[in-house]
């Protein structure tokens, strides 16, 4: 397979590869040239496994962007992913969709997503995939800035927060425009079982786990709140009693939901899919939603001792992160933050970055 496989199908069906596209439409006499058309939207997804396939094709299937750009290592994999999502062209959105091995393929992109890395393993902890997947990042993150230079990095890949780090090291690129998925879908989890407790939908629970994408993460419970009503002050107002071991049960269930789904289907997907494309919604339809995404830390709830990055709510809009929200926390969580954050210094401090 050549290094590019973006090239589509039908211009090469007619014999002598006759330009069908002039055979079959006839252009208007004395009409104007086409007006300039506003600039197209261009998302790179670089891994196309169970994840990063499970991102192109929610991306795909919300109309997200006009052009999706796939890079992998593995030229028949790429290609039939992409001949896979071409062929659905009549049921979807119209949407060019390229693939490559070079990085070429992604240039002048606006948001570039990151899922390429080892598969976590079940019962495997995320902080044991750092070794195998900083060195593959040493080879994506240098040629995916160059190729798209004002391009927004998610990264997908775990341990998420500090490949975070590794990848806003390789880019050189100003620290707003390099976020992680981080606890994006574990506070989706977090809502999803708050309002299956309570009978009632997520989308009413405004709920944040914070800290690591992992076993450090903190659930703010200090800051619940279902339908607009502050869920633990309510109980206290009303005297109604509460066991706080129900509530770390509760983030327990949350930490253990992506080792239950690895353990059952070897892989997550399509949780991790749709939390992504609801991060580029955001981003590049500038909406300027809060979500928990993984950010630099430094200097936000008394996190201090270095450049560390891990998920705390953020406002993100059209130029990535604009500004990292000033919510409730107790003194126990905003310590339990400062903890997480100590543990993920740790791991950064044997990479040399």
């Amino acid at each position: 397979m050549e290094k590019n496989a973006s090239t589509s199908s039908l211009k090469d069906l007619g014999p002598s590869g006759l330009d069908l596209t002039s055979a079959f439409f006839k252009p208007i006499h004395n009409s104007d040239p086409p007006l300039p058309s506003n600039r197209r939207t261009k998302v790179s997804v670089v891994g196309v496994g169970n994840v990063g396939m499970a991102i192109a094709q929610t991306i795909l299937t919300q109309d997200l962007a006009d052009e999706i750009a796939l890079v992998d290592a593995k030229p028949d994999k790429l290609r039939g992913e992409m001949l896979d999502l071409q062929h659905a062209a009549a049921f979807l959105p119209r949407t060019k969709i390229t693939a490559s091995v070079d990085y070429e393929v992604t240039a002048g992109s606006d948001l570039c997503i990151v899922t390429a890395g080892a598969r976590q393993n079940p019962g495997e902890s995320r902080l044991n995939l750092l070794q195998r997947n900083v060195a593959l990042f040493r080879h994506i993150i240098p040629p995916l800035a160059k190729a798209s230079p004002d391009s927004i990095l998610i990264i997908v890949s775990n341990p998420v927060d500090v490949l975070t780090y590794v990848a806003w090291k390789l880019s050189g690129f100003p620290v707003n425009r390099v976020l992680g998925s981080g606890t994006n879908l574990d506070s989706s989890r977090f809502r999803f079982l708050i309002a299956d407790h309570l009978d009632v939908n997520a989308q009413d629970v405004q709920a944040f786990i914070v800290g690591e994408h992992g076993d450090s993460s903190v659930a703010l419970w200090s800051s619940i709140s279902v339908g607009g009503i502050p869920v633990l002050s309510f109980l206290e107002k009303n005297q109604i009693a509460y066991e706080k071991q129900t509530l770390e049960d509760i983030h327990q269930a949350v930490v253990g939901s992506a080792y239950e789904v690895i353990g059952l289907k070897g892989y997550t997907s399509w949780a991790i899919g749709y939390s992504v494309a609801n991060l580029a919604r955001t981003i590049l339809r500038d909406q300027r939603k809060i979500h928990p995404v993984t950010v630099l830390a430094r200097g936000f709830y008394g996190v201090d001792g270095g450049d560390v990055f891990l998920s705390l709510p953020a406002l993100l809009g059209r130029n990535g992160v604009v500004a990292v929200t000033n919510v409730h926390m107790t003194d126990e969580e905003a310590e339990k933050l400062q903890k997480s954050a100590k543990t993920i210094l740790e791991m950064q401090s044997q990479l040399g970055l």
